[in-house]
């Protein structure tokens, strides 16, 4: 290759890359400061995403004071339209109490605050600032009072971040949160209500049935706090076809019992400490919040012993109905329903191998 041709080729590589470097990191910054009687925070944005949403061919005009206080109403409304900030379930509308230049890094800085009624519990932080640049990160530092405790990454895979405090607030908010989500995950999860339901079909005396949901309880609950906190992880690929596997069985158990030794609360037990692992995938979702740790567990097993028990009067309600009327009908139900159990479960376990 000759020299010009050379120097030709680095200048065709430079135009081409030069788009690159016209952008600056993407970021942006937003401190929240937690108080007892109000929220404050900054804002910090690079001066090139401002300009870019405002339309504005060059970003070094906002440096200006003058000039920035110009585009000051639309630079906060459109802030405010993107940076939504909720507290203890209610949306709060953030005061813009400050608009300045930051010259040395080419960025512009937002003050804002928000009053509180009370201490705040749980806060939500909601984004994204800048939805054109799939690459962009906006960081949020939570201060309660002088303290940084926590740092959070809002980016185009993750719109919103939530934060317990910690004061007494903000236990009762993860109490709230967990125990709310434990139920409904129970009553969104057909595989864990079928699992139940098919325990519960050969009846028994209420200490009975007691005995078998406890054995089940103490099982998921042991697994979930282990997977919950990383202490055991086995992959979702495995979980989820055995928890499948759980339901042909007991389905299938509950044909081959008639007249032998009730083995329900053993079975109950050994794939309670599957489902649990099934349970944990859920809670890592959510994000346990690393201050209540305990209160969050206890919670979401609290939440789900609660959808359990709803499921278990429900149905042990009407199939004691059935027995004390019918008992050969009640016989022929739990034959029946024991094969869409093994049906049910075997189809969940040939789409979840597939």
């Amino acid at each position: 290759m000759t020299r010009f041709a050379l120097r030709g080729s680095l200048f065709i590589l430079l135009l081409i890359a030069s788009p690159a470097f016209a952008h600056p990191a993407p970021f942006s910054y937003v401190d929240v400061r937690l108080s007892p009687a109000s929220i404050d925070g900054t804002l910090i944005l690079h001066d090139f995403d401002v300009a870019h949403e405002l339309g504005l061919t060059t970003a070094d005009a906002l440096l200006d004071t003058a000039t920035l206080h110009q585009y000051g109403p639309r630079i906060i409304r459109l802030v405010g339209e993107r940076l939504v900030l909720v507290v203890d379930g209610t949306i709060h509308p953030l005061a813009f109490t400050g608009l300045r230049p930051l010259a040395d890094r080419t960025a512009i800085e937002i003050s804002w605050r928000t009053a509180t009624v009370s201490a705040p519990g749980h806060l939500i932080v909601r984004g994204p600032l800048f939805p054109y640049d799939p690459n962009h990160q906006t960081f949020v530092n939570i201060y309660e009072g002088d303290r940084l405790a926590r740092q959070y990454i809002l980016s185009g895979g993750r719109s919103a971040v939530d934060y317990y405090a910690g004061n007494a607030q903000g236990a009762f908010a993860v109490f709230k949160a967990f125990t709310t989500s434990g139920i409904h995950h129970i009553a969104i999860g057909p595989d864990h209500i079928l699992f139940v339901i098919g325990l519960l079909l050969l009846g028994g005396t209420v200490l009975r049935l007691l005995g078998i949901v406890s054995a089940f309880t103490v099982g998921h609950s042991i697994t979930l706090s282990l997977a919950a906190l990383g202490l055991v992880t086995p992959p979702a690929r495995l979980v989820e076809p055995a928890i499948a596997l759980s339901i042909v069985y007991v389905g299938a158990d509950n044909l081959l019992a008639a007249g032998g030794r009730d083995a329900r609360p053993w079975i109950a037990l050994f794939f309670g400490l599957v489902h649990g692992f099934g349970f944990a995938s859920v809670l890592r979702e959510i994000g346990l919040p690393p201050r209540a740790l305990g209160i969050s567990l206890f919670s979401f097993n609290l939440g789900v012993e609660i959808g359990q028990a709803l499921i278990v009067v429900i149905v042990a309600s009407m199939l004691a109905f059935v027995r004390a009327r019918s008992p050969r009908f009640a016989q022929r139900l739990a034959i029946a329903g024991s094969v869409i159990v093994i049906l049910a479960g075997a189809y969940w376990f040939v789409r979840r191998i597939t």
